[in-house]
């Protein structure tokens, strides 16, 4: 019998259109949303939309998507995560033509952590659209303040408090959650593309085209 082969496929030369727009789409609108902008703003809530729009289609995409960017090629194994990140370690790499067992995982925990993020921010804003946010604003500017008196259900502000400050709670701890996620994954692109000689930052923004 051959031997295992020790390395497959190389990882994609540049990622489909879907999985950078999805990329770089939520990496921008989580750094904005964190640093430049204030909870409860219309850009705040607007970008929350954007991203709860990019993760719906990244997860749709998982399914009907080309066949690195399927779920099927990355599934979550904690267990080959660690394995991974010990052959990181030793400087023996093996090479996955989609995201390694510890992409992998990073990738889950983000997703999960977007939707809870985005689902606290619905409960805390009653699902407002940006819209709604923007005439809100408009109508407290103007002095009429019959919006925050009462939602669009006819109750007091007092009913719901507990789920809304519940949901404020999480979505805070979540939303720094993502941060430090975010801060791992870039020092893990950069780990792991010392370890593997190639530039791992270039299939997700143009890359190579392939043959």
């Amino acid at each position: 019998m051959a031997p295992p082969q020790t390395h497959s496929a190389a990882p994609p030369l540049l990622w489909d259109p879907v999985v950078r727009l999805t990329h770089w789409g939520v990496a921008g609108s989580v750094l904005v949303n964190a640093a430049l902008d204030e909870g409860g703003s219309l850009l705040h809530v607007s970008l929350g939309w954007l991203v709860l729009a990019l993760l719906v289609l990244r997860l749709v995409w998982g399914v009907l998507g080309p066949k690195e960017a399927r779920f099927s090629a990355f599934p979550p194994d904690p267990v080959a995560a660690l394995r991974h990140l010990g052959q990181i370690a030793s400087g023996k790499v093996r090479h996955y033509p989609s995201h390694n067992p510890a992409g992998a995982m990073m990738a889950y925990a983000v997703w999960a952590c977007l939707a809870l993020v985005t689902v606290t921010g619905l409960v805390m804003t009653g699902g407002a659209t940006p819209m709604q946010v923007a005439d809100e604003k408009a109508a407290v500017a103007s002095g009429d303040w019959s919006d925050l008196i009462r939602d669009s259900d006819g109750e007091s502000p007092d009913e719901g408090d507990s789920l809304r400050h519940t949901a404020e709670e999480v979505h805070e701890v979540v939303a720094n959650l993502l941060l430090i996620l975010a801060a791992l994954h870039v020092v893990g692109v950069f780990v792991e593309g010392r370890a593997m000689r190639r530039n791992l930052v270039a299939p997700m923004v143009l890359g190579q085209r392939r043959k």
